[in-house]
């Protein structure tokens, strides 16, 4: 499956969380056997209509403690390696910014290394995603982990920085990590951008994000847009973590119309469905 070829509807993404803190609650090293409840999900998700799965083994919400390079490649590599051996075909994510954990999960299995950081936390991530021949998600954050304030409808959020004009400001800092990117030898047909929706933006902000994606995809790459069950739809409608599919849902139609690649959820059937209707919508 080609990334950057022109889809007739959004690709799907499915997160599966493999651990124990994950903001949504669906973290699943909380289970006895967590290769066998990932292997669960990853099947329900391909069969309601997942076209990637992204495997992450650490945790981005705010707050969360950060884990060893070890523990992770431990969390997400046997994952990986179950969900390739029964799904030989699956297109398979990992969620890390680690270039040993990248590394290894690329050995399981993996072909997309989806980096929050956008290859800036770790020197390494650029050669091994170019060493393989990996699609790399370079993901817009200027967050910082110092900066986390805590509501108790909404859980944490990162604070925002200041900005001069919020999607201006994502296309220069996106195009920078693009240089970066290839530099290091990766192939300009690899690279996935994401404006990386609840990371350092205000509620207004993300919305603005997701409201003219169009002006992101005019860089020329594909994008990919995650804003499923994020604390801005919390705040405006005032809802907890478990109750923000329709929320996420409005989300994910804008960003289809607007012309998203990638929508990267949870709750895959009924996001796939909304994606596709946005999609064919907007092509009438």
């Amino acid at each position: 499956m080609s990334l950057t070829a022109v889809a007739k509807r959004p690709l799907i993404m499915g997160i599966l969380n493999v651990t124990p803190d994950s903001f949504s609650g669906d973290g699943l090293m909380m289970q006895p056997d967590y290769v066998a409840a990932a292997l669960d999900l990853a099947s329900g998700m391909i069969k309601d209509g997942a076209d990637i799965l992204d495997v992450g083994g650490e945790s981005s919400r705010p707050g969360a403690i950060p884990v060893s390079a070890e523990e992770e490649i431990r969390r997400v590599a046997p994952v990986i390696g179950a969900i390739r051996k029964k799904f030989p075909a699956a297109l398979i994510a990992v969620d890390t910014v680690k270039g040993s954990v990248a590394e290894a999960a690329l050995e399981a299995g993996a072909a997309i290394i989806n980096d929050i950081s956008a290859l800036a936390a770790d020197p390494r991530m650029a050669a091994v995603v170019a060493k393989h021949g990996a699609s790399i998600v370079l993901m817009h954050n200027r967050s910082d982990a110092a900066s986390v304030t805590h509501n108790a409808t909404v859980g944490g959020e990162y604070q925002a920085p200041a900005y001069t004009d919020i999607v201006e400001d994502v296309k220069r800092d996106l195009m920078q990590r693009v240089a970066v990117a290839k530099q290091a030898g990766i192939a300009d047909d690899k690279i996935i951008l994401d404006p990386g929706i609840g990371f350092g933006k205000t509620v207004g902000q993300n919305l603005a994000l997701i409201n003219h994606v169009d002006r992101i995809k005019a860089l020329g790459y594909p994008v990919m847009v995650g804003p499923s069950r994020k604390s801005f739809i919390g705040r405006i409608l005032d809802l907890p973590v478990d109750e923000r599919l329709e929320g996420t849902a409005a989300c994910v139609a804008v960003a289809s119309l607007r012309g998203a690649d990638i929508i990267r959820v949870h709750d895959v059937k009924f996001m796939a469905r909304v994606a596709k209707m946005a999609a064919s919508a907007a092509k009438s």
